[in-house]
């Protein structure tokens, strides 16, 4: 989706000056783009059938779980309602509720039995969970974005399409703009990986010296907690590579 995006933003940037939107013109246009660009098609395959089940697993899982807060968030009005009142949405809140946690039960036990039943997903899903910070909802969006780490050759490539790598922006002497990430990203993996590089941080010997030592050197937060992304996705792509756990040198540090 973000290659298709990318495309899309180039060949409207790419067209000029255009006034009004026409679909034969548009049409025109993405034609001409595929042909002067031909040279850099690389054609793409189609997921394994256990990643498309993965993903549209996960996508409901998303659904449900912000289904279940905003359902929750009734039991708020408890407190500036009558009984009486509450009472009249109270039973069917309770029954919706208890539906979607059977729901979500049912997927979380599903996504795990997906993977056991291939050795290469649950060997990477073995791998990726023995990385401190990485939980078991981050291990499986890793493969399904990835496809199986098939998608990406590194783990630089992975940092780009999640929104992790920081870019210049300057041009001329005139031009010295803040080096920053770009918005176009994988907003959920960025997400995930945010509160792997925050659990890593409270939890792990390295990450957190590695934060405390740029902070007290004056380096911004948000760059510090950014670059400690990075990080686990080097160390992600390493163990994957490797095909052997993470192991923590700190232990063995005198």
């Amino acid at each position: 989706m973000a290659i298709l995006a990318g495309s899309i933003h180039r060949i409207k940037r790419g067209k000029g000056i255009t006034r009004g939107k026409d679909d034969k013109i548009d049409s025109k246009d993405i034609a001409f783009y595929a042909y002067t660009h031909i040279h850099k098609f690389r054609p793409g395959r189609l997921s394994a059938t256990s990643i498309r089940q993965l993903r549209l697993l996960f996508t409901e899982r998303e659904k449900i779980v912000k289904a279940l807060a905003l359902f929750e968030s009734t039991a708020e009005n408890r407190n500036f309602v009558s009984k009486e009142v509450f009472n009249a949405v109270a039973s069917v809140n309770r029954s919706v509720i208890n539906r979607l946690n059977k729901a979500l039960k049912h997927i979380e036990e599903k996504m795990p039995a997906i993977i056991g039943a291939e050795d290469q997903l649950s060997q990477q899903y073995k791998l990726l969970t023995s990385i401190p910070g990485a939980g078991r909802q981050t291990a499986i969006y890793l493969i399904v974005a990835t496809k199986g780490f098939d998608a990406f050759d590194n783990w630089r490539q992975l940092a780009c399409y999640a929104g992790v790598a920081p870019f210049p922006y300057q041009s001329g002497t005139g031009i010295r703009g803040r080096t920053g990430v770009h918005p176009l990203a994988d907003k959920k993996l960025k997400s995930l990986l945010n509160m792997c590089a925050m659990c890593a941080i409270r939890y792990e010997k390295e990450m957190k010296t590695y934060y405390e030592r740029k902070v007290k050197e004056g380096k911004p937060k948000m760059l510090t907690i950014n670059n400690v992304r990075g990080k686990l996705l080097a160390r992600i792509f390493a163990v994957i590579k490797r095909q052997t756990p993470f192991v923590n040198t700190c232990k063995f540090a005198s």
